[in-house]
């Protein structure tokens, strides 16, 4: 069982997978492809013609001994040296304190160079289904142009399952693949600690969550639906490996953990969200569950980017079903008259027309909410805490640092909340004023 472990949590495992896919380490100091062992000592290639390799190792040897550091002057990266090897295209390999890395420039400026850019582009695409600019499009339009019955319930789920994943990460503390041998193409989450992958957990729970909620409600085929979601799932998870953010464990562990969730949490949320939905005390249960979620978050041995998103996920969760909460108590979403299973209409071209516009209308009304309550809730915060933001931003303070996580955790609690909340009760109010209003919006419950 050990030596499986360490196979699948081995990072050459991961640089093997790279170079499947197209992504080739070349030399620092020219476009070369270089061979590096196990060990980490450097090898030529047939086609380097020189020893430029070997003096850029014994150089860096040499500088790591008296203490001095080696930076490309050509990126704003930070680089890693690993048993004396200037590795161009990763973070840090096992980041520590308050150092911020990077991991994102040219491919022959970073040491690696793609082969094979249909893959590239289809794994950038993949990995930013699991991201923010995901769920900011994804949520929004469920709800304004497919079903917002299952919308709440998929929120939930995904609620549940990312707040779940993002906890055991800073409380486990395993650092993502060491590079190299791994090649980092991008340095977001690179800050973030990699067991487990909390992208392979959404792209499990969100397809099929979506599936399990609408299997009964919609006349469709399901076999067609769990094949959709095996290929949603499939690219989600060989992005993470491609780019270099996950050992395969964290993906395979990412996998089983979000099914064995999906068994307890599916059942749940069914019935939590009538309650939400129809309960007085609903805002309120909502509201000090979150708050509580965010405060208790398991912290972590140095700061990651994770809280904070956790904060994200929690806010747009409390913002959607204090919407619902709203139209329901307000009167204006009542029971369907009629009783599924649904048949799935195809859009007309006027339903599409509209569907277009509420989309762009509703979006640039997000955008637009989005960066008024930001810098509106920052002020607040600052003001009610008696800050001053911009002695706060300057500041390199510990008690000065915690002071501007509790500022930003609560600004971004508010703005995210707002969002959800717009999302669900105040747009699909003014689209109904414009009379372009989806027929039955007011019916899913």
């Amino acid at each position: 069982m050990f030596e499986i472990i360490n196979y699948l949590k081995d990072p050459h495992l991961v640089a093997r997978i790279q170079r499947y896919y197209g992504v080739e380490v070349v030399s620092p100091l020219n476009s070369s492809p270089v061979l590096t062992s196990s060990n980490g000592n450097i090898s030529r290639s047939p086609h380097s013609g020189d020893d430029e390799a070997f003096a850029f190792k014994r150089r860096l040897e040499k500088e790591e001994a008296i203490g001095t550091s080696v930076h490309n002057t050509t990126s704003e990266s930070k680089e890693c040296i690993d048993n004396g090897i200037k590795s161009n295209g990763c973070v840090s390999c096992e980041p520590e304190g308050d150092e911020t890395f990077s991991s994102e420039s040219e491919p022959e400026s970073k040491g690696y160079i793609i082969t094979n850019w249909v893959w590239y582009y289809l794994f950038v695409l993949g990995t930013a289904l699991g991201d923010e600019i995901f769920y900011a499009s994804f949520i929004p339009f469920w709800f304004w142009n497919i079903d917002g019955a299952v919308g709440r319930r998929v929120v939930l789920v995904w609620t549940v399952i990312m707040y779940i994943g993002q906890g055991i990460k800073d409380v486990v503390r395993w650092p993502r693949p060491s590079c190299p041998p791994v090649v980092r193409l991008q340095k977001k989450w690179a800050l973030e600690y990699g067991m487990p992958s909390t992208h392979a957990m959404v792209g499990v729970s969100i397809p099929l969550s979506v599936i399990l909620y609408t299997m009964n409600r919609y006349q469709y085929s399901v076999s067609l639906g769990v094949l959709f979601a095996i290929g949603w799932c499939s690219v989600i998870c060989l992005s993470r490996l491609y780019l270099g953010m996950h050992s395969v464990l964290d993906i395979v562990v990412g996998i089983v953990l979000a099914f064995g969730l999906m068994v307890p949490v599916v059942p749940l949320v069914d019935a939590l969200d009538h309650y939400l939905l129809t309960s007085h005390w609903s805002p309120a249960i909502l509201l000090i569950t979150a708050i509580c979620l965010v405060v208790f978050y398991p912290s972590s041995d140095r700061w990651t980017p994770t809280r904070g998103d956790t904060t994200m996920v929690l806010s747009v969760c409390v913002g959607v079903h204090v919407g619902a909460w709203t139209n329901y108590q307000l009167g204006v979403l009542s029971e369907s008259p009629d009783s599924p299973p649904y048949a799935i209409i195809w859009p007309s071209y006027e339903m599409l027309g509209l569907s277009a516009l509420r989309t762009v209308i509703g979006f640039c009304c997000i955008v637009a909410t989005r960066a008024l309550c930001k810098s509106a809730s920052y002020a607040t915060v600052c003001t009610l805490l008696r800050l001053n933001s911009r002695e706060l931003q300057q500041s390199q303070n510990s008690i000065k640092n915690r002071q501007k996580i509790t500022v930003e955790l609560s600004y971004t609690f508010i703005t995210y909340a707002l969002l959800g909340f717009n999302t669900v009760y105040l747009l699909p109010s003014v689209f109904r004023l414009m009379s372009i209003e989806r027929p039955t919006f007011y019916t899913e419950i």
